[in-house]
């Protein structure tokens, strides 16, 4: 009976400690949520756990501030991420499933190449990548923020390791028999198998160029081309005393937007991408 009754209590503390890390995890966005719709003078006051009537006039500053363009941020952050994430998905699956179905001599020297760009951090190669834009003509633009996530080592491993546990090269090789191209065996065949990891690492990459402020900071200058973690870090120079806390709330919760809605348009692919498929040869 104690045993039975110890095996009906350990689901029961997992639920309990889940419950408490989503409280956790959800409760801060609830407080972000609730500050945009209180004005400046209701939020010098303290915290209140209702929504409170100032959301429209909140919003319409956003949207009316000159000084801090959030809605031109936002556009930029959004082409910026998703050019990055389509791309850098892309090409590393191409990179990947070159290295996993075909067998040549530098196959082995390629890959410890780019296990060993992977451990390189940004900081490192700053400087260099900056003179180099500067010289190509290409500082304050997009392309140095889009341009170099074709090559994403991190990224090229997980889909590396999941064509490893999802394609059998039979399904390969059955395709070239039946004289399908390369590319046309990868876009038609192997990109479908491999939307699960794809997803996955779409939200990864979309996230993380999202929230990307070194280069950006050191690339862009124009006020016109910044992006919202720029304009965020921006409202940290303003003086205390002459911004409205109740818009500044309004727009980072605005910001948070399209990752949010990124996220629920690709959630689903998280279980079976992880998972890294079942499928062996």
């Amino acid at each position: 009976m104690k045993a039975k009754k110890g095996n009906r209590l350990v689901p029961v503390l997992i639920h309990i400690v889940l419950i408490f890390l989503a409280f956790l995890c959800l409760f801060f966005f609830y407080v972000l949520l609730i500050n945009a719709t209180h004005s400046h003078a209701d939020l010098q006051k303290g915290f209140s756990a209702l929504p409170g009537n100032a959301l429209l006039e909140n919003l319409k500053g956003v949207a009316n501030d000159g000084t801090f363009p959030m809605f031109k941020g936002i556009f930029n952050s959004i082409i910026i991420s998703t050019s990055c994430a389509a791309i850098c998905t892309y090409f590393s699956s191409l990179t990947a499933y070159g290295l996993y179905a075909y067998e040549y001599k530098a196959k082995k020297l390629a890959f410890t190449f780019i296990m060993a760009i992977l451990v390189m951090p940004t900081q490192v190669t700053a400087m260099g990548f900056l003179r180099l834009v500067t010289n190509m003509g290409l500082y304050d633009t997009f392309y140095p923020l889009i341009i170099p996530s074709i090559a994403s080592p991190a990224v090229f491993y997980f889909m590396y390791s999941y064509l490893q546990s999802s394609l059998p090269l039979s399904l390969v090789e059955a395709a070239r028999i039946d004289g399908s191209g390369e590319f046309r065996t990868f876009n038609q065949i192997v990109i479908p198998i491999m939307k699960p990891a794809i997803a996955v690492q779409a939200i990864f990459v979309f996230v993380g160029s999202w929230n990307n402020y070194f280069v950006p900071a050191l690339i862009l200058q124009s006020k016109s081309k910044i992006t919202v973690p720029i304009l965020i870090a921006s409202l940290r120079n303003a003086d205390y005393m002459s911004f409205d806390m109740g818009k500044i709330y309004m727009m980072i919760a605005v910001a948070i937007v399209p990752i949010v809605i990124a996220y629920l348009l690709l959630s689903k692919y998280i279980i079976a991408g992880v998972t890294l498929g079942g499928v062996k040869e």
